[in-house]
């Protein structure tokens, strides 16, 4: 396959221009002929300062609320928690636009010459053209400008270049939506130094910069006001750094302007090629663990039209690249060091950006790093195990006060201070399994890397306290022996009592499940808490278990509404969580409960927004139904949810539902528990050749296979510790003793 998006025209739109980022520092190319725009982003540069929104109401009106939920007063209940249960404030800060670079030009393009792209192996975009008024001459200029964001030396780079000598003139200035102006007034620096607005009652604190550097080759550059002009150049470098004054969630102490001079020191003395190649080999580093093949392709075409045309199936091609893509995204947006990729990865243009651009628990943050596993970016999840580190902290300063509870929570969105509390209202906010869904999440990446010592080790102190949190906040349910969560909600649905609240929503059960199954077996394995793992357990078996309502269907709530309910065809499908991404259903272990599920997957809809379509995609892969995740797909990559530079589209943009249909994508080709491994168990038709190298399973395990006419032709595994599996393959089923370091390769074709 071809690793490139490509364009025949610049960008009009922001979601038509092409992202750069190295985790920190991020860009938006437009790769316009009269004026380049690279919109940038930092990833610390939020709205408002450190601050614990907890309310002093919230304890003394907790019972109330539990008591008309059980008595099924709802109103009342929503009433009361609208009023009296909500984080103060109730609204979270946004993550913010640092500024835009632009720089103009005085010509226009040849008709037919201009080509702007992105190959997202070498995380690498290039605009080029040939200046129009040169007629025929065969040695007429062409303008390429490259640029790309490096994570090596962190710092953005941009090279401008004309092929004849002395033909690059250009203006460059820098401009930030952010409080503050332009210092200095030398020709080869424009630098913005300014600090963040304050939101929803808490104060701007941060502070920070952008340093803007040109150098130049021939020519002359002189200052004009707040604009560089370059005259008669052939070449010009432009390097972008930006700083903030945050230090951690609780600290914003930090120096920008020193922070600004360490990171000169470190790229200065580098010219354009150094740069360029550092950045490739650290890129790479990490992007060439996984190749993927699904076929022919139309990489002919430029890629908004292969979006348009992707349902006509043939451009299987555009389904691989779709996942490499997201893979480029999350190398992009969440490296070691970094802050966890938000709503928008670390691309935002607005202010006030949608839902905040932060991170929403109850499906958005968690989806976005379904990917990094069995994509073999595992590095990428290190951003989110410091985010539960930090979020245990917060998180049990809200557990005590809302809920007079040991541990720690999060309800249903947290931002960069790290708050926890219920907000938006009462229909969205009080849903308080977003840290336990967190926890369940990060420990089926230790199950990706075969559940290391270290790894579960340093999990197990938020673990712990996600588990001590559940245990504290779980009451009998009247007249039953059960154990559920109240005041909760089933996400983001409302039923049909003209409310959201509720107690023991499915998925609520579901997620505790997983907590504190994992919170037992971590225990077990580092040898501590015998006891506390006893009672994990023992609560674990008084969870309320799945039922099948009236329709078939697997019911969202313990009490059968699912047909009753204001909307339907909901985005959400909160109670199927057990089937992926839980493994407690399957069509192997629990053939009624997946019937059921599908059931309900038939009664909402494959049509939703973009996160909500790459959702579908994974159920319906986990159904082993491939065809119809397929045509799911088919919905995800098209116009309607995807943009011209491949962005999801909720509307608006949202980048959980590039990495959810990525995923979708993978689940397709290989599920996997830690025992048992299936190649290729939801292939649609079209698919009917391709191979996949350094896939991983759970377990440890690394994989790579092909496959012609639908049918695994050899595979190669390798673990990374001693291990037996067993592999399916269509009807067959082979043992696998692995053994660290080695590879074991099995030839299908060799089967009887």
């Amino acid at each position: 396959m071809t690793n490139i998006l490509w364009y025949r025209q610049p960008a009009t739109e922001w979601t038509d221009a092409l992202p750069l980022g190295n985790g920190r520092l991020g860009a938006m190319v437009h790769g316009g002929v009269g004026r380049e725009e690279l919109q940038l982003n930092e990833s610390t540069l939020w709205s408002g300062g450190p601050y614990q929104p907890t309310n002093p109401e919230a304890l003394p009106n907790l019972a109330k609320v539990r008591e008309h939920i059980f008595a099924r007063r709802y109103k009342e209940a929503h009433d009361i928690a609208q009023a009296h249960l909500m984080a103060k404030p109730y609204l979270q800060m946004s993550y913010q636009p640092a500024g835009n670079l632009f720089v103009d030009f005085r010509h226009e393009a040849v008709p037919g010459s201009y080509e702007r792209k992105l190959d997202i192996t070498t995380a690498v975009t290039t605009t080029q053209y040939t200046l129009l008024g040169s007629g025929l001459d065969p040695d007429a200029p062409v303008f390429t400008r490259t640029a790309f964001s490096s994570a090596a030396d962190d710092v953005l780079v941009l090279q401008l270049q004309c092929s004849l000598p002395g033909k690059l003139d250009f203006e460059l200035w820098l401009d930030s939506p952010q409080p503050g102006d332009l210092i200095g007034s030398n020709a080869q620096t424009l630098s913005y130094r300014g600090h963040n607005f304050g939101k929803h009652g808490i104060e701007g604190q941060l502070t920070f910069g952008i340093d803007t550097h040109l150098r130049i080759e021939g020519g002359s550059v002189e200052r004009r006001g707040r604009r560089l002009v370059v005259r008669d150049a052939t070449k010009a470098l432009i390097l972008v750094d930006i700083a903030t004054s945050f230090v951690r969630f609780d600290d914003v102490s930090g120096d920008p302007d020193a922070r600004l001079a360490a990171g000169r020191k470190r790229y200065d003395a580098l010219d354009f090629d150094a740069l360029l190649l550092r950045h490739i080999a650290a890129h790479r580093a990490q992007f060439d663990r996984l190749d993927i093949d699904l076929g022919e392709g139309r990489s002919d075409l430029p890629t908004d039209e292969r979006i348009s045309n992707f349902a006509t199936g043939d451009d299987p091609d555009l389904a691989a690249l779709y996942v490499q893509y997201a893979r480029y995204l999350m190398i992009s947006s969440s490296r070691p060091g970094t802050q966890p990729s938000t709503l928008q990865g670390i691309w935002n243009k607005d202010t006030r950006p949608p839902w905040g651009s932060k991170y929403t628990a109850n499906i958005n943050l968690q989806m976005n790093y379904w990917l990094p596993d069995p994509a073999n970016l595992p590095d990428m999840v290190e951003p989110v195990l410091q985010m539960a580190e930090e979020l245990a902290i917060t998180g049990a300063e809200m557990a005590k006060a809302h809920y007079g509870a040991r541990g720690w929570v999060m309800h249903h969105n947290t931002d960069i201070w790290r708050a926890t509390g219920p907000v938006d209202g009462a229909y969205w906010g009080v849903w308080p399994t977003g840290g336990a869904w967190l926890m369940a999440q990060l420990w089926d990446h230790v199950r990706f890397a075969g559940r290391p010592i270290d790894l579960v080790r340093r999990l197990y102190g938020p673990l712990k306290g996600a588990t001590l949190f559940a245990l504290d906040t779980l009451v009998p349910m009247p007249g039953s022996n059960y154990l559920v969560t109240n005041p909760s909600i089933s996400p983001e649905n409302r039923h049909p009592h003209g409310a959201s609240l509720c107690a023991g929503p499915t998925m609520d059960n579901q997620i505790l499940r997983d907590l504190l199954s994992a919170f037992a077996e971590a225990a077990e394995q580092l040898g501590e808490d015998a006891d506390l793992a006893a009672q994990a357990l023992a609560a674990h078996a008084r969870l309320p278990e799945h039922r099948v309502g009236k329709a078939g269907q697997l019911q969202e709530w313990m009490e059968d509404w699912d047909m009753e309910v204001p909307e339907i065809h909901h985005r959400h499908v909160s109670h199927l969580y057990g089937l992926y991404p839980s493994n407690q259903i399957s069509v192997e272990k629990t053939p009624d409960l997946a019937v059921a599920v599908r059931r309900s997957l038939e009664i909402r809809g494959d049509e939703a927004t973009g996160w909500g379509i790459g959702w579908r995609i994974n159920l319906w892969a986990r159904l082993r139904e491939g065809e119809h995740a397929k045509t799911v797909l088919n919905l995800l990559l098209s116009p309607a949810r995807s943009y011209n530079n491949l962005f999801d589209a909720h509307p608006p943009f949202q980048i959980d539902g590039n990495f959810g249909g990525a995923a979708g994508i993978l689940e397709m080709l290989v599920q996997s528990n830690e025992d048992e491994i299936w190649l290729l168990p939801a292939l649609p038709r079209g698919w009917t050749r391709g191979a996949i190298r350094g896939v991983r399973a759970r377990g440890g395990v690394e994989l790579d296979f092909a496959w012609e006419d639908g049918r695994v032709t050899w595979m190669r595994a390798r673990s990374n510790n001693d291990r037996s599996v067993r592999i399916h393959a269509g009807h067959q089923a082979i043992p696998v003793d692995l053994r660290s370091g080695a590879d074991a390769v099995h030839n299908f074709l060799a089967m009887p």
